[in-house]
């Protein structure tokens, strides 16, 4: 089955997942630097069937969608107000915090982690309108870079 990238671009770093609709399933999720972003890219369309790239239309946008020109499928923008603020809370559905961790302020899990990769998962969910889960074997390191 064909699968989908997701980015969330950004000047210095962008959010990525791979995920498959048909089955609502997330295979791959990561943070990777702006520059590295097209070789990337490339590397995935060579191992994996991508039927579409589903970009936020936030910060770079454009520049990305032109450095992916080599891409001959679909290329959307997508609208990517709020994914940040609402990555957050997205988190915690993903890792639910558990025990005594559980008193403490929910901020502190978050302060340092990027939350990029997230927020293209949430592109992705406002864009086909449903949530999606992760894939048993995907490392939840990549998420918190």
């Amino acid at each position: 089955m064909p699968r989908v990238i997701t980015i969330d671009p950004g000047k210095r770093k962008c959010g990525l997942v791979v995920a498959e609709i048909s089955e609502k399933n997330v295979y791959e999720a990561t943070i990777i630097k702006s520059e590295l972003l097209e070789n990337y890219v490339r590397n995935l369309l060579s191992a994996e069937d991508i039927s579409q790239i589903i970009i936020g239309n936030g910060t770079t946008s454009r520049e990305i969608k032109e450095k992916l020109y080599f891409f001959k499928k679909e290329i959307i923008t997508f609208e990517e107000k709020n994914t940040t603020f609402r990555a957050k809370a997205r988190y915690f559905e993903l890792f639910p915090i558990s025990g005594l961790k559980f008193l403490m302020p929910r901020e502190v899990f978050i302060l340092n982690k990027n939350l990029d990769a997230i927020s293209a998962l949430i592109i992705l969910e406002d864009y086909c309108k449903m949530k999606f889960t992760l894939n048993q074997n995907i490392d939840s390191k990549t998420w918190l870079k």
